[in-house]
């Protein structure tokens, strides 16, 4: 039987003095929260000897013509920039028969905040009429990427493993029954794996380098040698760069096109993609406020659906630590198995609840509000003031990998394209070590309610496969003189982001900075951050938190 999110809502808003529900009570299976999973290839798939029966590509040849094209640049030729607002092949929980959502506009899929598929966001970041379009009379002569990996499994070790340890001991043991909306657990078994990207991250991430390359194709021209682009070792991290860079290469030609650096992400090992390693105020009771912060918005939006739900399962007690373990299998079991029955559990306040208790982690933890943050994002500006001026690195105070940032082998400065993968959490450190204030506009953000205009938002500034592209482009100097200027603006996820909180920066329509101007605000912003204080310092975090630029005042 199907539940719609409005028949909960009318089902837990009667009389909690109702005996029982009137839906039929089912005994749940044995199986019930069973984590057992498929492998494939079978374990016993793996003899080499017929390989010969099916050679490759290159040793049966006859591939018919192969003339390339030529590089295409979209956002120069075409009069408005491709916007992404599919999730095909996942089933939209708002588009499932019965649904409450399925006449409204209202898109639940974009409030499960870092657990969100990316989407292009318009002019979420403030900027009206800016576009990713290229300026007319603008020439685009540099771009600088940063992406986040696909979606993925959850963490090993997660709350959501956990509910089905919970669910499934129940029904080995005491036995537990579900009615009603979550008549599904009876028979609910849990499939996820862990960490990996699931097939759809992989498809995010190859559309992605195909999208990139429709966009900034013609800029492989001025490679005179094979491009270093980087990414971390993680599994979903190193997959992540080979499913960008097989669409944006192609499939037969990306693993000549270009070299890959894999920097090491484990204990003791930093690097600008993974800078938490070198700073122990990221791995602390310091880093620890945004969860604080989260678990306290958790019990006030959440205090009417706990009781509400406990009203269908008996034989398991419910916490609001299980609900949300829901309403996040809600959105793990989608990405990875395409559709999941917990979705349609909760309302519209429900979803927008949960999105806020992200944002509040997000905040305290790896965000604005968190005074470690700019020092762990500083490494990357560091990066990309090297790159952007050709000058090589001297201070490796912070986390830059010295072996690496060193070298003009795996440090290159003169490639017309870069291109990094790292994490969610990186991101959002490097966003304040950059100084988007207009993200911060808002804060800092209170634990006890969702304030009126939210401008901090996951679900739009670090989705599954997020990702910020630096444009440096040469456009008519503004006296007319028929002279050529430099300029540089940043989009995140297609949407132009004012740098109006760096020094030197003014406010500019399509969201555009002086290269010059950008350049020494960046040098001021990373000689501010004191990252030995911020890094390594012994110190409280004040509460109420009212950090709002990531750094510890002292």
């Amino acid at each position: 039987m199907a539940f719609s999110a409005r028949l909960l809502l009318a089902l837990c808003a009667a009389s909690l003095a109702l005996a029982k529900p009137t839906s039929t009570v089912h005994s749940a299976s044995s199986y019930a929260g069973s984590t057992v999973t498929a492998v494939f290839p079978p374990p016993d798939a793996t003899d080499t000897s017929i390989d010969t029966y099916f050679p490759g590509p290159e040793e049966v040849g006859h591939a018919g013509p192969t003339p390339t094209g030529d590089e295409p640049f979209v956002l120069e030729t075409a009069p408005v920039a491709p916007q992404k607002a599919d999730v095909y092949p996942l089933v939209n929980p708002a588009d499932t028969e019965g649904s409450s959502k399925k006449s409204s506009t209202f898109n639940l899929m974009q409030y499960w905040g870092n657990l969100s598929p990316w989407w292009s966001v318009g002019d979420f970041f403030g900027l009206k009429d800016a576009s990713p379009v290229v300026p007319w009379g603008c020439e685009l002569t540099q771009v600088h990427l940063l992406h986040r990996h696909g979606a993925r499994y959850p963490q090993v070790g997660s709350r959501h493993a956990a509910f089905a340890a919970k669910v499934h001991a129940a029904a080995n043991s005491t036995g537990f029954s579900a009615s009603g909306p979550l008549e599904f657990l009876n028979t609910w078994t849990y499939k996820l794996g862990g960490e990996l990207l699931t097939p759809f991250g992989r498809e995010q991430l190859f559309d992605l380098g195909i999208a990139f390359r429709v966009k900034y194709g013609h800029l492989l021209d001025g490679f005179t040698d094979l491009p270093v682009f980087r990414t971390t070792s993680e599994a979903r991290m190193v997959d992540s760069a080979l499913q960008f860079h097989a669409g944006f290469f192609g499939v037969q030609q990306y693993q000549t096109s270009y070299h890959q650096l894999i920097a090491i992400e484990d204990s003791g090992f930093y690097s600008s993609l993974n800078p938490w390693e070198k700073c122990p105020n990221a791995n602390n009771d310091v880093a620890a406020i945004g969860g604080s912060a989260a678990q306290n918005w958790t019990a006030i939006y959440l205090k009417d659906t706990l009781p509400c739900l406990q009203k269908y399962v008996t034989g398991i007690e419910l916490d609001y630590t299980s609900v949300v373990a829901m309403q996040e299998l809600c959105a793990y079991e989608t990405v990875a198995l395409g559709y999941s029955a917990f979705c349609d559990l909760f309302t519209e306040e429900e979803w927008k609840g949960y999105e806020y208790a992200l944002d509040l982690d997000l905040w305290y933890s790896f965000g604005p509000g968190n005074p470690a943050s700019a020092a762990q994002g500083i490494s990357y500006v560091q990066e990309l003031v090297a790159r952007l001026t050709q000058t090589p690195l001297t201070d490796f105070s912070t986390a830059l990998n010295r072996t690496m940032d060193e070298s003009n082998v795996t440090f290159p400065l003169n490639q017309p394209v870069y291109i990094d993968a790292t994490h969610d959490t990186v991101i959002t450190t490097i966003l304040v070590a950059l100084n988007f204030t207009t993200m911060a506009a808002n804060g800092p953000l209170p634990v006890d309610h969702i304030p009126k205009k939210q401008t901090y938002v996951g679900s739009r500034i670090t989705p599954f496969a997020t990702h910020l592209t630096g444009q440096v482009m040469s456009c008519p100097a503004s006296d007319k003189s028929g002279n050529k200027e430099s300029y540089i603006r940043f989009i995140l996820n297609d949407g132009v982001v004012p740098l109006t909180g760096i020094n030197h920066c003014t406010a500019n329509k399509d969201g555009l900075c002086f290269l010059d101007n950008f350049v020494q605000g960046m040098k001021e912003r990373i000689a501010e951050v004191d990252y030995q204080y911020d890094c390594f310092a012994n110190y409280t975090v004040p509460w109420p938190d009212t950090i709002i630029d990531g750094r510890m005042k002292h």
